[in-house]
């Protein structure tokens, strides 16, 4: 299913959680997306905009080391890096108002 053409991001959800079974993995999106945004708003608060590309390295450096470590798979941002990344912030909502159980 991986190499579907998704036309929407309401097709490409399930896919997504289909792709993170593994509570470890969760857990690691969410701390990588919340330390992310944190550094992506230092860097605006300090003024140090060309430091804000690292944010998605912090976010990033979690997601995949819960990918290839735990989930035992390949993340999905690297043949949908749009839905996924939309997929990341949809995921922790659903996580943090429990529609996702961990």
């Amino acid at each position: 299913m991986s190499n579907t053409k998704f036309t929407s991001f309401k097709d490409f959800y399930p896919y997504y959680l289909s792709e993170h079974k593994s509570k470890i993995n969760k857990i690691l999106h969410g701390i990588g997306t919340i330390i992310g945004l944190c550094f992506l708003f230092y860097t605006i608060y300090t003024e140090q905009y060309r430091l804000s590309p690292l944010s998605l390295l912090f976010g990033y450096t979690f997601a995949w080391i819960g990918h290839f470590i735990f989930e035992k798979n390949k993340p999905a941002t690297f043949k949908h890096p749009i839905y996924s990344f939309i997929g990341d912030w949809v995921m922790l909502k659903d996580i943090i108002i429990r529609k996702i159980k961990l």
